[in-house]
């Protein structure tokens, strides 16, 4: 993957994280996985989802896919607590030079470094930029 400076997605991704009603920080995830590997894409996001979940204190968490929305486009997930159904994270998939890439976002009182590390740690993840 470029530097993050060189990297389009990560100046997207920033200016995304721009002040809003919440802080939010997150990550870019360069997977081995090719188009083909879909199925192993979705385990993933289920290790993903516990990770975040667990450090960002939220406690267990669901993965909602949106299909009962028009807010939600193709490939676009939620990560909600299972007490309230509050938001623990969002993710977009996306192929980039034939392999998936993960965007994963969430609040920034997560523990950014522990979450970088567990992914980073996970056999299937090539490199994972933290953003910002």
């Amino acid at each position: 993957m470029p530097a993050p400076a060189d990297d389009p997605l990560y100046d997207e991704l920033l200016a995304f994280l721009e002040p809003g009603a919440i802080e939010l920080v997150g990550i870019i995830v360069e997977t081995t996985l090719d188009r083909s590997e879909d199925l192993e894409m979705h385990e993933l996001t289920v290790q993903l989802n516990d990770l975040i979940a667990t450090h960002s204190g939220k406690g267990e968490a669901y993965i909602y896919a949106g299909n009962d929305s028009s807010e939600f486009a193709s490939n676009q997930f939620q990560g909600r607590q299972l007490v309230d159904d509050a938001f623990v994270w969002e993710c977009q998939h996306l192929v980039r030079d034939g392999h998936f890439t993960l965007v994963f976002y969430y609040e920034a009182d997560a523990d950014q470094a522990a979450i970088v590390d567990a992914v980073a740690a996970l056999p299937i993840v090539e490199t994972v930029t933290p953003v910002p």
